[in-house]
Formats: C-alpha cells, sequence, structure tokens
C-alpha cells in the first residue's frame, strides 16, 4: 500500500474553521429552534457591488462571442491589465507590473509559498497568527516531528503577540535564515504594524537573512493615515518582502476568489538566484491562473468607481465592528474583567476573558447568546484566553448578536 505523507501525521487534530461549524451543528441538531448568529468565520456577507457585478457580466456576455471569447492566458500570472493596475493603484508604482503575480486567493499564495523553500528552512510565526502559516508549513516538513501541546510545535518559533507588546512581537527569538509571517492588520488581534514597527522588521531581515511574508489581505480597512498599507512603503522592503494581497475582504471576493502575490525582482536566495524566478516556475507547473470573470471583477474594483463601492463596504463592516465592540464594553464583561481591542482599522474585535479557556468561552456564548465566536487558541498558544468576533455580517443580524452578547452571565 502506499503510505500517506508522513507531515500529514504531524498536523494538529483538526483545523479551526471546520471544528467550529462542526459544534454549530452539533448544537443546532439539539437545539433545533435556536436562531445562531455568526460572529465567527470571517466570510463576507454584503452583495458584490453593482459596478462590479455589471462589469462582470460585460465581460461574461463577451465570453459568449467568438470576439471576446477568452481562454487560458498567455502565463499564470494574470491578465496584463490587471497586474498593472494593481501596481498603479495599490503601490503607487513602487512595484513594477511585472512583479504582481493574480491568484486565486492570498490564502493559496500562503499555501504553495512553501514549495520554493523546502523542508529545512527556519520559520517564524505571528503568535496568535492565522492557522495556514503553521499549518502550511507543518505540510512542507518544516515544523517538527510531532506538535508539542501546549507551546506548538518544536521546529517552528512562535513570536507572542499580547497586549504588553502591543501585539507585535519580539524578533530577537527569531533565527538567522528564517521565513517570518506577519501579518497587518493582524488576523485574530485586529492590530495593526506601525511604521517603526516595519522599519525594525525590514532591517532585521537584512541583518539576519530572512525573508518575510507579509500578509496584508486586509489592508483596506486601515483608516489611520499613520499606519503603512503596504510593506512596501518601507525602505528596502523590496530586498527583504513578498507581500499576499485579497480581494476577498474588501470587494466581496470570498466566493469569487481572487487575490495576487508580490514578489520583488530584488528579492534574491542564498546562491543569488532570483526568487521570483522560482515563484513563476511554481505557479506556471502548479497553477493556471485566476479565472478571467473574477480578473474582470478585480480590475473593475480598482478603478475608480469600484474604489468608491469598495469604501462604503468596507465601512459598513468597520461599524458592525465599532457595535460589536460597545456590546463588549457592557457591565457584565466589566464585572467579569474583560479586556476588549478594537483598532477601527480591521474587521475584527480582539477580546481577553482572563482566567478562561478560549473553548469554554466559545461554549457559553453559543449556549447563552446563539452566537457563535472564534475562540482564540486555535490561532496558536498565545491566543489562550481571547475570543475572535468578527464584524462580517448583515447589520441586523449583528445588532441582534450585541444584544444577546449584553445578557452573558460570566
Amino acid at each position: 500500500m502506499i503510505k500517506r505523507n508522513a507531515n500529514y501525521t504531524n498536523l494538529a487534530k483538526g483545523y479551526l474553521f471546520p471544528e467550529i461549524a462542526k459544534r454549530r451543528r452539533e448544537y443546532q441538531a439539539a437545539h433545533p429552534d435556536a436562531k445562531i448568529i455568526s460572529l465567527g468565520i470571517g466570510n463576507t456577507t454584503e452583495p458584490l457591488t453593482p459596478h462590479i457585478v455589471e462589469e462582470m457580466k460585460n465581460f461574461i456576455t463577451a465570453m459568449g462571442t467568438v470576439e471576446g471569447y477568452e481562454g487560458y492566458q498567455d502565463d499564470s500570472a494574470g491578465m496584463p491589465k490587471l497586474r498593472e493596475r494593481i501596481a498603479q493603484v495599490m503601490y503607487g508604482g513602487k512595484i513594477k507590473a511585472s512583479e504582481v503575480y493574480v491568484s486565486d486567493g492570498a490564502k493559496c499564495d500562503l499555501g504553495r509559498i512553501q514549495t520554493m523553500f523546502g523542508s529545512g528552512v527556519n520559520v517564524a510565526v505571528q503568535d496568535p497568527s492565522y492557522p495556514v502559516y503553521v499549518d502550511g508549513t507543518v505540510m512542507a516538513g518544516a515544523g517538527g516531528k510531532e506538535p508539542v501541546t501546549e507551546t506548538g510545535f518544536k521546529d517552528i518559533t512562535y513570536m507572542p503577540c499580547l497586549p504588553e507588546n502591543g501585539f507585535f512581537p519580539d524578533l530577537s527569538v527569531v533565527k538567522k535564515n528564517s521565513l517570518i509571517y506577519i501579518c497587518s492588520p493582524n488576523n485574530p488581534t485586529g492590530a495593526c504594524a506601525t511604521r517603526k514597527n516595519l522599519e525594525d522588521l525590514v532591517a532585521f531581515a537584512k541583518a539576519n537573512d530572512c525573508f518575510v511574508l507579509y500578509d496584508g489581505a486586509y489592508s483596506a480597512f486601515i483608516r489611520d493615515a499613520s499606519i503603512p498599507k503596504t510593506i512596501y512603503e518601507i525602505p528596502g522592503a523590496d530586498e527583504v518582502a513578498i507581500e499576499m494581497q485579497s480581494f476577498s475582504k474588501p470587494a466581496g471576493f470570498t466566493g469569487v476568489r481572487l487575490g495576487w502575490c508580490v514578489v520583488p525582482e530584488k528579492l534574491k536566495f542564498e546562491d543569488g538566484s532570483a526568487v521570483h524566478t522560482a515563484w513563476e516556475r511554481e505557479i506556471n507547473t502548479q497553477f493556471n491562473g485566476a479565472s478571467n470573470i473574477a480578473q474582470a471583477g478585480g480590475y473593475a474594483a480598482l478603478d475608480e468607481i469600484g474604489l468608491k463601492e469598495m469604501e462604503e463596504t468596507i465601512n459598513y463592516y468597520l461599524e458592525n465592528g465599532r457595535l460589536i465592540k460597545e456590546a463588549l464594553e457592557g457591565e457584565n464583561f466589566k464585572a467579569a474583567n474583560v479586556e476588549i481591542y478594537f483598532t477601527g482599522n480591521a474587521p475584527y474585535v480582539w477580546a481577553k476573558f482572563n482566567g478562561k479557556k478560549s473553548w469554554d468561552v466559545f461554549d457559553a456564548i453559543l449556549d447563552q447568546c446563539h452566537v457563535v465566536c472564534t475562540p482564540g487558541a486555535g490561532f496558536g498558544p498565545s491566543g489562550e484566553s481571547f475570543i475572535r468576533f468578527s464584524s462580517f455580517g448583515h447589520r441586523e443580524n449583528v445588532i441582534e448578536a450585541c444584544n444577546r452578547l449584553k445578557t452573558l452571565k460570566l
């Protein structure tokens, strides 16, 4: 019999979000009359905006004609006009269109990226962090032989991001020649890296021969003008950083699937070869490019009308976040010494339930309020005692969930 890849046996028991869905189904089956509201998984809820829909419809109509039909792109990096628009609109020309690689989403790129580096590379992740950073590392064989229950995987450096350090890690724990996963605005904490944070990160990476894998999927939510929306605002970042971005949250493309990855030409492996050359080989071998229809939608999202529409949708979600924060500041939460963190620059509210286990709080909120949230322990050891509340939801559901949370007994 053919053996399973041994790396898969080293994964944690289950991926976080399917486990949440399983618990929700089980609770619903036991309480069929309960109206459950989700403030859990970060899935968008509002419809695609009219301009994006219209342009995608026009593209599909054209696909039904001989003149307008399109098959495979010339390469898997994406439509040239979309790559050019991303380079100009999102990076102000700091990045070349040839350094932009359109994909089916940031998560997909984050999962594929380890292929270029193999199993021997050192890896450091923010803790807590989006699960794909750790799971992708382990699948590639770089996470150690066995998971360690309380502290994670032995061969991954966990960088605690806690209130005490402003949710940005102490880089001194990172080994030389490491891949450093950084997410800003951060999922799950909602914290944003300051310009000084990123300047220190770039300097550290240069001094210690590290690469930064920068997940900026939520950058469109940043409202504070002093906070960088891309790591390439920092001089020298194009020598050490790969940035992943996404249309999922700002444009509602969670089901449409579209994102991009920036791999600068200055980024080099130890032997002097270009990282972007390896990435081109990776995607041309294992990926046939993002859907042409999705790319037509992305192109529309980045014109003047599309940007305005996306801004309105983002503001809607941020207002939801403010409402959730307000509910968590109620007397019942104050009495339980719950600490609330909401920056107004991300779609998540991060709350610490001192002295309690995350899954216990999850169960209490589900049982008493019929509201689904996300236990922080699922994002890593430093997420224990925290809960993530997502602002993705219809306003009426968010208001109802907030009213229920105000009755929670802790």
